[in-house]
This record gives C-alpha cells, sequence and structure tokens, in this order.
C-alpha cells in the first residue's frame, strides 16, 4: 500500500522511484532555487516599483518599509507573508498584496505590526492582504504583543472584492476586533499616514489610540465612492482629514510629520503592558513641572471664573509625561495618559475653559472609552473634578445625553484599578457622578477647602426650588425683600455644599489642601493596590 514519507509523497512506486522534483539534486539545484528566493524577495521589496514610489514621496509620505525601519528596533524585523500574491493576478505585479505584515521589537518590546503599502495599486485590500493581516493579528493577540496598524489605503479593490467574492471575505470580526480563546487583550494603536478608508479605517477605528498627520483623512469611504453614491463632492479633508476626524473621536492626536506620528505610537506604547495580563511599565519618579504648592493660586475661588485644567495636571502628573488623549473630542473633558511617582495613570479632568466642564454626549463618550482603556490595561484612574454639571436641553437629550451617561458611569463603577477623586472647586449633580463620584465608589475621594458640592449649583438651586416664593416676595414686597430672601437662601444652600459636612458624614474621605493633591493622589493609588499585583486580570476586547 502506498507509504508517506516524511516530508514526501505518497505514489506507490516505493522509495526508489524517480525522482520528480522541478529542482535538480544537488548545490547547483540550491544554488538556483536560493537564487529565485532572492529574485522573488527582490520583487516584494521593491514595492509598487520606482515610478510609483516617486510619486508616492512626492506627497510627502514615506513608503511603507521605510515607516516599518523607521519604527521598529534595528535588525529587529522579521516579515511574514512577503511572498504574498493577489489571488486575481494582474500584468502588473502587487508584490505582498499590498501589505506588509511582521513582528519587531519597539523598546525592547515584541509588537506585530501591519503596513499598508499605497505604491501598491493604492494599498487597495483583497482576500490575500485580508488573510495576510488576520494571520499576523492572530499571531500577535495569540502571543501576546501590542499591534501596530500604519494605515494608507483605497478601500476594497475592485474586482477582487465584487458579487460573491465580497461575501466570501476572509474577515473573521471576532478575531479581527479582539482575542476569541479568552486571551488578554492586546494594545492597538494605529497610525493614519495617508487617505486612510475601507479596511485601514476599520483598523483605526478598532485602535485605542489613533494618531494621524496634518495631511491624511480617514473614513468609512473615500470621495470617489461617497460622490456617486450619495451626491456629495468632497475632499479627503472634508471627508476625514483631522479636524472631522478628531471632532468625531476617531482620531486622537494629530501631529505634523510622520516622524512625529511614530514617535506618538511609540510615546503611548510605552505607558502599557503588552497585554491585559501584565503589569504597566514603571519609570523612575519625576518631579512635576509645576511646584504642586502654585495649585492654590492656579484655581481662582469663583465657581464661573476660568482657568487651564491643564496647569493643573502639570502640577499633579510627573513632569514631561503628560500624553494627550482625544482633545479635540468632547473638549470639555480632558483625558491624558501620564505618570505619577513613575507610574502609568489614566487622568481625567473637567477643562472649565469649555462649556465651563460641562459634559456633554460627545465628553462622556470620550471619558467611557478611555475608562476602558485604563482598566483594560491595568492604568489606576485619578478624576480631578470641577464639573457644574451635565448638559441638559433638547439639543442633549437628541444627542443622547441620558444614554451616554448612563453607560458612562456604569463603566466607572465597573472599573477595578484604583480610582481615586479630588473636588478642585464644584462638583454638581450627575456631573460629579460621571467624574467618579461617591455612588461609583472610588477607592478614595478628596476635596479642596474651597470646594463645592450638590444636586446643583447654588443659584441655579435657588430658582428652581424657591421660585414661586421668590416670585411671591417681589409681587406683595418689592425687589429688595425679594433680593435679600434670596441671598439668604443661597448663603444657606452654600453653606450646605462646603466640604465639611460631607467629610462629616464620611461622602469624603478627606479636605485637603491644594498642594498635598499630587501627595494624597498617589499615595491613595499604592493604598487601594495594597500588596496585590497592579494588575486586575481584565480580559477580552473593548466593551
Amino acid at each position: 500500500m502506498p507509504v508517506e514519507h516524511a516530508g514526501g509523497r505518497a505514489n506507490g512506486d516505493g522509495p526508489d522511484a524517480p525522482a520528480t522534483d522541478p529542482v535538480p539534486d544537488g548545490p547547483s539545484g540550491m544554488d538556483t532555487a536560493l537564487a529565485e528566493l532572492a529574485r522573488r524577495r527582490t520583487a516584494a521589496e521593491a514595492m509598487g516599483g520606482e515610478q510609483a514610489l516617486a510619486r508616492h514621496r512626492a506627497t510627502g509620505r514615506m513608503p511603507v518599509r521605510e515607516r516599518v525601519a523607521a519604527l521598529v528596533d534595528p535588525d529587529s524585523w522579521f516579515e511574514i507573508g512577503a511572498l504574498a500574491e493577489p489571488e486575481i493576478r494582474r500584468e502588473k505585479p502587487v508584490p505582498g498584496d499590498a501589505v506588509v505584515t511582521g513582528f519587531g521589537t519597539l523598546d525592547g518590546r515584541r509588537v506585530g505590526v501591519i503596513g499598508i503599502d499605497a505604491t501598491a495599486v493604492a494599498g487597495t485590500t483583497a482576500p490575500i492582504s485580508m488573510r495576510k493581516q488576520g494571520r499576523l493579528i492572530e499571531h500577535a493577540q495569540r502571543g501576546g504583543f501590542p499591534l501596530v496598524l500604519l494605515c494608507d489605503a483605497d478601500g476594497g479593490r475592485m474586482p477582487d472584492v465584487m458579487g460573491w467574492r465580497f461575501s466570501g471575505l476572509p474577515l473573521d470580526f471576532t478575531s479581527f476586533l479582539g482575542p476569541t480563546d479568552g486571551s488578554p487583550a492586546v494594545p492597538r494603536a494605529a497610525a493614519v499616514l495617508g487617505p486612510s478608508y475601507g479596511d485601514s479605517a476599520l483598523h483605526a477605528a478598532t485602535a485605542h489610540y489613533v494618531v494621524m498627520t496634518s495631511g491624511s483623512s480617514v473614513a468609512l469611504s473615500g470621495p470617489s465612492v461617497v460622490e456617486p453614491a450619495v451626491g456629495e463632492r468632497l475632499t479627503d479633508d472634508e471627508l476625514g482629514g483631522p479636524d472631522a476626524a478628531t471632532a468625531a473621536g476617531n482620531a486622537h492626536l494629530v501631529v505634523d510629520t510622520e516622524a512625529d506620528a511614530l514617535d506618538a505610537l511609540t510615546a503611548f506604547l510605552s505607558y502599557l503592558p503588552s497585554n491585559a495580563a501584565l503589569p504597566a511599565p514603571a519609570a523612575e519618579p519625576v518631579a512635576p513641572a509645576t511646584d504642586p504648592a502654585a495649585l492654590a493660586d492656579l484655581v481662582p475661588t469663583g465657581a464661573r471664573a476660568g482657568y487651564d485644567m491643564r496647569e493643573v495636571v502639570a502640577a499633579v502628573a510627573d513632569a514631561e509625561s503628560v500624553l494627550p488623549w482625544a482633545d479635540g473630542w468632547g473638549p470639555s473633558l480632558l483625558c491624558a495618559l501620564a505618570r505619577l511617582e513613575g507610574r502609568p495613570v489614566g487622568i481625567v479632568a473637567n477643562q472649565p475653559l469649555v462649556r465651563a466642564g460641562a459634559l456633554d454626549p460627545d465628553s462622556l463618550a470620550k471619558e467611557h472609552d478611555f475608562v476602558d482603556l485604563c482598566d483594560t490595561f491595568g492604568l489606576p484612574l485619578v478624576f480631578l473634578h470641577d464639573v457644574p454639571g451635565l448638559m441638559i436641553g433638547s439639543q442633549a437629550e437628541r444627542a443622547g445625553i441620558l444614554h451616554a451617561y448612563e453607560r458612562t458611569v456604569s463603566r466607572i463603577a465597573r472599573a477595578a484599578v484604583p480610582r481615586v477623586g479630588v473636588v478642585l472647586r464644584k462638583a454638581y449633580g450627575g456631573g460629579h457622578f460621571a467624574m467618579g463620584g461617591r455612588p461609583t465608589r472610588p477607592d478614595f475621594l478628596f476635596a479642596w477647602p474651597t470646594a463645592e458640592m450638590g444636586f446643583m449649583a447654588p443659584e441655579t438651586g435657588i430658582r428652581t426650588v424657591h421660585r414661586r416664593a421668590l416670585d411671591r416676595l417681589l409681587a406683595e414686597e418689592g425687589e429688595a425683600a425679594r433680593d435679600a430672601r434670596a441671598a439668604e437662601l443661597t448663603a444657606e444652600w452654600v453653606a450646605e455644599s462646603e466640604p465639611w459636612e460631607a467629610a462629616a458624614h464620611l461622602s469624603l474621605d478627606d479636605v485637603i489642601a491644594p498642594a498635598a493633591t499630587r501627595h494624597a493622589v498617589a499615595t491613595g493609588i499604592e493604598i487601594a493596590w495594597g500588596e496585590r499585583p497592579h494588575r486586575v486580570g481584565h480580559r477580552g476586547g473593548r466593551s
């Protein structure tokens, strides 16, 4: 009966049958095969060819292989799938099916990289390139390595994805979006480095951090598809340029150059572990850029006076450690990765310069995603409260404020990492809860002596609760009597809003001097971690 030998074939003629291998035995045969391998590798590394590379460089963009070389540590690149070719072959070759996939190290840590090659058929996606990307993602998730996605593509490739082929594309959304076997989640960081549509846009949508260059764009479909489909004639910038992308939350940072974008990816990953089962990497403690003693002067005591919350963050976090996260999305709330005494943390802070720091649907959605990022990868959360409340009214309701609020507060309450909050000046109503207030069960909640807390601001509360009585007093005794009574009621309301009774009833853990904020937060985090490993074992993908 036929016998199959290891590495050979079953043919029924026994081991002495003549060889039918296309490559002759002996050194000359191996030399021929190695020469063919070298030829094919050279062709793959040529990408779209000299003319296509010249056109690509003329737009100010780097070719994909130069991007990879600039990203990973020297001599660390290990490519897979370089010899891939499209299912539907063309007269002009499509090296690697327009995508480069492999592994390298970044600051000594293994990462998986997917880089779209826009010089070959505009980086468009077809079944083989999709399969390459899927294999890389599965390897990274199974191995617990971060994923870096270099986006620069014009969507799906016609006719490779037309008709029945589209339904049969090898795109498994379960594995594409996260681990399917219970493996810990891995960080995903994406750089949008040119027009990025279709699958490149989907890559960006799955990433925990997206940086884009000022001349790039990202959208579900590009202008060439949008115009015939819905009749809108748009430029790349109008459709998905930096202004549109940041306002929609599709990008977290915009930079000028590709080098800056790669540096931003490196910085982002430096705060996170390689996967959610590992502790976040610590660094040496660094004093803050601003002396914490200056905090008392940085924040005005008047509830309506504006100031820049970033100045407060600079007096709490280690110097030169603050990485903004989505400043252009929901700008009344600041989110940032930072280090505190060397340990990575996530900072969530109201921004009084934008709508007095009130929370709207966009800022709540932003907060939800940031809290999820930090909780997934084991970064403690620091909440700096100066919030007048939630945005109300018809516009906020139509935009989904109720759902956004419930979703965000629930996510904060479920977070298993240490959570420490400080009320700097005011924390009113649902805004207080959405900033990690007491009902969400933070580990520690502090307040400055000038802080005000309550259901709503005193002036609004007086008008709401005592409106009829004050109107009646105005009608019966005049404006002076009405104003005097309103002042008395406001003073009573303010007294109830001060932090002393909250501390007396343990709604606050302590009232602290502004200068003690950094120390109180850092110590609270350490106590909350205790002696357990600084990891909470969160598994799976993004919620």
